[in-house]
């Protein structure tokens, strides 16, 4: 499993004992995971090495339990589901920045733009990411709506 897929589980799950005690196809409905990397996670969490491991890293403190209430309720998953791709100059934010926001908010960061990509967000300048954008009809954001997104609660 990559990282962006552990991004969506753990946007998802919010808590490692939820996720072990998922079924195949509940992480299969999570957009972004499909039926083999589901099958894949199910089988990790059924091998008995594995749940040793894990059952050690929970008695050293490591923490496998929902967060509380409070910072549950300060988890932002507004673009769940949602594929970025920058193109051009940001004068706000690095490409880094703009990513981390995204992917806080669980949304995920596409190098490429295709019929899938949710929006493609243009800086000055932008290259041919922006033309394929336009060709393809995917939703174009200024650097300043993009902003508003993130500000929007």
């Amino acid at each position: 499993m990559g990282e962006g897929a552990a991004k969506l589980l753990a946007n998802h799950f919010h808590s490692l004992d939820k996720m072990m005690n998922a079924s195949v196809e509940e992480m299969a409905e999570i957009q972004g995971i499909g039926e083999k990397t589901a099958e894949s996670i199910k089988d990790f969490f059924s091998e008995a090495e594995n749940r040793r491991v894990l059952e050690k890293l929970r008695r050293a403190g490591m923490p496998f339990q929902e967060a509380t209430a409070r910072e549950s309720a300060e988890i932002d998953e507004r673009f769940a589901g949602k594929s970025f791709v920058f193109t051009g100059a940001l004068t706000k934010f690095t490409r880094d920045e703009a990513a981390e926001l995204v992917e806080k908010r669980g949304g995920k960061i596409v190098k490429s733009v295709s019929k899938k990509t949710d929006f493609v967000v243009v800086g000055d300048d932008p290259g041919s990411k922006y033309q394929k954008a336009l060709d393809l009809g995917v939703k174009i954001l200024s650097e300043e709506e993009f902003t508003a997104m993130l500000e929007d609660a």
